[in-house]
């Protein structure tokens, strides 16, 4: 029969400190968390605010709105935190101007999260703003600071069909130099994998999200006349 050792008596005291050590580190570790969670939130909203006025220059207030089961688009929940919303963004005469939108997905390292401009009167992104990337230091990260690159989204078609179901052209990266279509992006040299990346995360996000918009854009251009602040 298996006897079990229990630990020699000088030795509880070398446990009791361990426990005692890992339940303060626990303790600690729950209380950090609480203190900076509200500054890392508060942190975050702002730098949204920046990044949709760098896209909406006039912007002068935003309203998110979340996809319910149909598809229907409603004002979020200030309590509904799972899901990423999309905002429509309004200048000071309560004008729609047109929507920012969040997407991500995997770049050459890590997850590239990035957020993007879309106008629905020219039927266009008209900027994209990289909200985190991990891409190669001088090489993948050029896709948030590159002007050559970023003039790609000044006007990047996002056309749909005749029934606003379907983007006509899917978004798509080329070699550095060989764009000739609305809908295409000039990759930067070196750093073609992140430019591609960035092209598939907008083809997909866009595919979602345009059709929905343009469908649905006479509520926010009627039903919205005093937006609130989210």
């Amino acid at each position: 029969m298996n006897t079990i050792e229990l630990p020699n008596q000088s030795s509880w005291p070398m446990l009791r400190a361990m426990v005692g050590i890992g339940v303060v580190c626990a303790v600690l570790i729950v209380g950090v968390f609480q203190i900076t969670a509200a500054p890392i939130a508060q942190n975050q909203a702002e730098l949204l605010d920046q990044a949709i006025v760098s896209l909406f220059p006039a912007a002068n207030n935003k309203r998110a709105y979340l996809a319910t089961a149909n598809a229907e688009l409603n004002a979020q929940d200030a309590k509904q935190k799972t899901a990423t919303p999309v905002y429509a963004v309004f200048d000071a005469q309560q004008q729609l101007l047109g929507f920012a939108i969040k997407a991500q997905g995997m770049g050459y390292q890590d997850t590239i999260q990035l957020l993007y401009g879309y106008a629905p009167e020219h039927e266009a992104i008209i900027g994209i703003k990289i909200l985190s990337s991990r891409e190669t230091p001088g090489l993948g990260d050029r896709i948030g600071k590159e002007k050559t690159f970023l003039k790609n989204f000044e006007r990047l078609s996002v056309a749909l069909t005749r029934d606003k179901g379907n983007i006509i052209n899917r978004i798509e990266s080329v070699k550095t130099g060989s764009k000739t279509q609305p809908w295409q992006i000039d990759s930067i040299s070196g750093a073609t994998i992140s430019s591609r990346a960035v092209a598939d995360i907008l083809a997909a996000s866009t595919a979602h999200w345009i059709p929905e918009l343009a469908q649905q854009l006479e509520r926010f251009e009627i039903n919205n006349k005093r937006p609130s602040d989210e």
